[in-house]
């Protein structure tokens, strides 16, 4: 298991350094650089004036160190004013004495930027809205799992009848559906004020402050009604093909409950197949969730991933980014060592 993990971990880690660095190239394209110069600067500036910036501000470097810079593993560029003397750099920020700045400032030693948009440091940023997001998986999670294993199971023990269709048919119709659009079907049925009443709140701006079932009913259920029927579909094809294995008919003849059989032999065995899907729903709700959190006026991971391309903001769009390929990283670790556990017939070499 340990040599497992060790390779494993190197494969996440070389994988992280390709994505990012696919992402700080495409985030750095001139047209997207002339964009940032203009909003620093102002949006009559000539291509002279922009490129002067540019040169200025560090970003006609090579793209390699540039990205060692970015990521902390080259040192931070440094200038200085040919005219008056003063000496500006990646690490000299908020008036510290150029002596006494750092050689490396990156995502290694913490630094993730500052932000254009909201005025202050990326890391702050990212910490506060991943939590906010994280209380939406939390119970989008909760919700979605429970109810989709319980439609999966039991569509799957009735393989062919009419629960089986019934259970199936609304699997099928919540996964085709997208979440904006089941999102915007519960607004306008719970949220909107038809006939005087209005259940729940459209907006889960006030989510933020003070989470209540009344203003994140819905933006939950829009989620976890995409994500059931997937998992509903799944847990119901591998328990059927499990309640025809040798053993289950073998358990059944030695005169074992139905009850018991399904429990104690049948579930685990297929929940082997709809592990994965779960542990998959985990990356999908972080970006996914940049539809609901605009929709619901919800500020948290998605929202602010959204205003950063928006307004060009090259810094967070990049520390987004690397929290995005962390987390896919880290879910597709998780569900390789839930399946040992899950199969004993899996051997780690």
């Amino acid at each position: 298991m340990g040599s497992f993990l060790l390779k494993r971990s190197g494969v996440m880690l070389l994988t992280a350094f390709c994505l990012t660095f696919i992402v700080f190239f495409l985030t750095n394209l001139d047209p997207n650089l002339e964009k940032l110069t203009k909003s620093e600067g102002n949006q009559r500036m000539t291509d002279q004036q922009v490129e002067s910036w540019l040169v200025r501000n560090g970003y006609r470097q090579n793209l390699v160190k540039r990205y060692g810079e970015w990521l902390g593993v080259a040192p931070g560029w440094t200038r200085t004013d040919p005219e008056t003397g003063v000496v500006t750099g990646r690490c000299i920020r908020g008036g510290i004495d150029p002596k006494e700045a750092s050689t490396f400032c990156g995502l290694l030693q913490g630094y993730w930027g500052h932000s254009l948009v909201f005025k202050e440091p990326i890391g702050g940023i990212i910490i506060k809205k991943l939590g906010l997001t994280g209380w939406l998986m939390l119970w989008v999670m909760i919700a979605m799992v429970p109810m989709a294993l319980l439609i999966g199971v039991i569509a799957g023990m009735r393989e062919g009848s009419k629960t089986d269709r019934s259970l199936s048919t609304f699997s099928i119709i919540t996964t085709s559906t997208p979440e904006y659009v089941s999102g915007v079907i519960l607004i306008v049925i719970f949220a909107s004020r038809l006939g005087g009443l209005q259940w729940f709140k459209g907006t889960a701006a006030s989510a933020m402050d003070n989470i209540t079932f009344e203003n994140f009913f819905l933006p939950v259920m829009a989620l976890a009604l995409y994500g059931m029927g997937y998992i509903a579909r799944m847990t119901r094809a591998s328990m059927s093909e499990v309640m025809t294995e040798q053993y289950i008919r073998t358990a059944r003849l030695k005169g074992l409950s139905f009850r018991a059989v399904v429990l104690k032999h049948a579930l685990r065995n297929a929940l082997i197949a709809p592990f994965t899907v779960i542990m998959l729903q985990i990356p999908w709700l972080l970006t996914g969730v940049v539809i609901i959190e605009t929709l619901f006026n919800y500020k948290g991971f998605g929202w602010t991933l959204v205003a950063a391309v928006g307004n060009n903001d090259i810094e967070l769009m990049m520390a987004a980014s690397v929290v995005a390929v962390f987390v896919v990283l880290l879910t597709q670790l998780i569900s390789d060592i839930g399946y040992v556990f899950l199969n004993p017939r899996i051997r780690v070499s």
